[in-house]
């Protein structure tokens, strides 16, 4: 423990460091992810089927070689060269996490009524409009706990990020176990920021749920 006192603004960074990762990851999944989504309910058979194949390829490939990728692979083909370690990061996370919120996004789409979209073309709204004003915002009321879900996994992934040279906060851990022989710890207080971060992500989801029912 002393140890972490002696340089808690280590610690500090490696934290801040977890957040940068997991909010700008967060918000560049759900973005893509909705997009995602958008194609593979859509009509053009192209991007459906695009939509279809990237969501496929990607859930059934491990993070670790996603990150592999666009660390190693992708810097040896003229990509992201000279990119911060942290964009790369996100990058990774948000490629991997944005399959797993599309399906989240897709399913909740499912559930809207054939008829509200059916009313919104009635009136002359593009597919576009029809999504964006009608069938989207009642889909994200549906599927706001499977979205917290894949957010929670998305800020536990995070750590994967250590391994390609992100001190976040296993980076850092494992600076501090391989220089002190009280491991337990260590860990403890390293576990008790991810799980802060998680029942954040957990207490935000429920306020969101609450305040949307609310609203009905």
């Amino acid at each position: 423990m002393d140890d972490l006192l002696d340089q808690y603004d280590l610690v500090l960074q490696a934290f801040w460091l977890t957040i940068q990762l997991s909010v700008l990851s967060g918000l560049c999944s759900l973005v893509f992810g909705t997009l995602l989504a958008a194609l593979r309910v859509g009509p053009i058979s192209v991007l459906r089927a695009a939509g279809t194949t990237y969501v496929a390829l990607v859930r059934n490939t491990p993070l670790l070689l996603v990150f592999v990728f666009v660390f190693i692979a992708a810097p040896n083909l003229g990509w992201f060269v000279g990119t911060p370690f942290l964009v790369k990061g996100v990058i990774a996370m948000s490629v991997y996490t944005s399959a797993f919120v599309c399906e989240a996004v897709r399913s909740g789409v499912n559930a809207v009524s054939v008829g509200q979209a059916e009313a919104a073309r009635a009136i002359g709204l593009t597919f576009t409009q029809t999504m964006g004003s009608v069938v989207l915002p009642q889909a994200f009321r549906a599927v706001v706990p499977p979205l917290a879900s894949v957010l929670i996994a998305m800020t536990k992934n995070t750590s994967i990020a250590a391994v390609f040279g992100l001190m976040e906060l296993t980076g850092r851990m494992r600076y501090f176990t391989n220089n002190s022989a009280d491991d337990t710890v260590i860990f403890l207080v390293f576990a008790a920021f991810y799980i802060v971060l998680v029942e954040l992500i957990s207490a935000g989801a429920i306020g969101l749920e609450r305040r949307w029912r609310a609203a009905r």
